[in-house]
């Protein structure tokens, strides 16, 4: 499972012309599902992302998490996270699960961090086309792949 992290002092998702998800300070999450991803991908990641300390404390330090914020967090799932590159100028995307995997995967994801954040987390529309409006706040991008744990 790989995760963009962004901080973002707005953002929102629209589809269809309407907005259906929409937060003030927090991060926007990007949430790429590959196959070999399991309950134990989604805890880690989820449990990274609310205390990752990227919001500043009284002193301008990034020592604070989103739930010492008291920030939201808007998921989105993002297939695109496990395009192939290396061959040619048109990315392959077999590495991405199929929505028969990915969309409970994605489902069980939000499920954590809303637990996990106390509050309810915005979502996209699985499988839509949508438009991602962001205001990233630094910028602070952050990218975490379950698999590549660092110590």
């Amino acid at each position: 499972m790989r995760t963009v992290i962004q901080r973002v002092t707005r953002a929102s998702v629209t589809v269809e012309g309407k907005i259906v998800s929409e937060i003030k300070d927090g991060l926007l999450v990007l949430v790429g599902v590959e196959d070999v991803d399991t309950d134990d991908d989604i805890e880690y990641l989820t449990s990274k992302i609310v205390n990752l300390r990227i919001f500043n404390d009284e002193n301008g330090v990034m020592n604070k998490s989103v739930i010492d914020i008291n920030g939201d967090i808007i998921a989105v799932s993002q297939f695109t996270l496990f395009a192939a590159t290396r061959k040619g100028n048109r990315p392959s995307y077999i590495r991405a699960s199929k929505r028969e995997f990915s969309e409970p995967m994605y489902e069980k994801f939000c499920e954590s961090l809303s637990a996990k954040l106390s509050k309810k987390v915005g979502t996209g529309v699985f499988g839509a086309d949508m438009k991602v409006d962001l205001l990233n706040d630094g910028p602070v991008t952050i990218i975490i792949d379950s698999k590549e744990k660092e110590f």
